[in-house]
């Protein structure tokens, strides 16, 4: 029961469902059209009932991350199957076993920002990850070694694992919307970290540059791990030099290698505000 309704003067909606499961077994209380509308799953999984269903993802992490007092997020983005380096032997190909160096570094990150989080309350700028494998293991795992809390965004994929077991369970959340998960993700950070990854880690990048780009988002720090693997799979100069950017666009993102050039980059941008 909610605070709300244990000061309400309305009957508890918990009780009305536990009414209605002891009601006698007949036609009618059988039927679909009888069951409480909230509490009717076929009914909330129509087609029609999309908008509720959006509303009620983006209300349910909203309400939780409140509760638990979680005011600002360090955002990390990264590849899924990016092992960690005791595992590299077991990557699918020699580049992947040479990223693996990106889980120690996003996990030593985490526990950094953890460790200072924690020095001012543990509620801001808490880490946040898609709650996977890879570069978001690692980067609960940083948290969880500091001893803090950190958040998982999951969404449902086929053959998607579980959460990684590092993400703390009050705050691992479960999504089929991308849209309302990348919400969640961006509401908020104040810094974003972004290691070597694939389509995923790409489209998060692109977004949410473009988000900072057009100004429906505050510029923060905006750091790229892995400043060799960055700048050879996008050529970021000739998209400059094409005009379809502005080169000063290319300030928004800072190149790193490490986790010491990364807080670096936010101490100042912290220090400079």
């Amino acid at each position: 029961m909610t605070e709300h309704e244990r000061h309400s003067s309305f009957r508890d909606v918990v009780e009305d469902v536990e009414e209605t499961r002891r009601l006698p077994d007949t036609p009618q209380t059988r039927s679909p059209a009888y069951r409480l509308a909230f509490a009717d799953n076929d009914f909330l999984l129509r087609e029609d009932l999309r908008p509720v269903r959006l509303q009620l993802e983006l209300l349910k992490t909203e309400t939780l991350m409140s509760e638990r007092g979680i005011t600002s997020t360090i955002v990390m983005f990264g590849g899924a199957r990016i092992p960690e380096p005791a595992k590299r032997a077991g990557a699918a190909t020699a580049t992947l076993g040479e990223l693996s160096e990106y889980y120690d570094v996003a996990r030593d990150f985490a526990r950094r920002m953890t460790e200072r989080s924690l020095q001012s309350g543990g509620r801001e700028n808490v880490v946040a990850t898609g709650g996977g494998p890879g570069v978001m293991e690692a980067g609960n795992r940083g948290a969880h070694d500091a001893g803090g809390d950190s958040v998982g965004f999951s969404i449902v994929l086929p053959r998607e694992e579980a959460p990684n077991q590092y993400v703390t369970p009050e705050l691992s959340f479960n999504f089929h919307y991308f849209a309302i998960r990348k919400m969640h993700f961006l509401m908020r950070a104040k810094a974003i970290a972004i290691f070597p990854g694939g389509f995923g880690t790409l489209d998060e990048l692109f977004e949410t540059l473009t988000l900072i780009q057009t100004g429906r988002m505050k510029r923060m720090p905006f750091l790229l791990f892995g400043t060799e693997f960055w700048q050879r799979i996008i050529n970021w100069e000739a998209i400059a030099e094409a005009g379809t950017i502005s080169r000063s666009d290319l300030d928004l993102i800072s190149f790193v290698d490490s986790a010491d050039d990364a807080v670096a980059i936010i101490d100042a941008w912290d220090a400079g505000r």
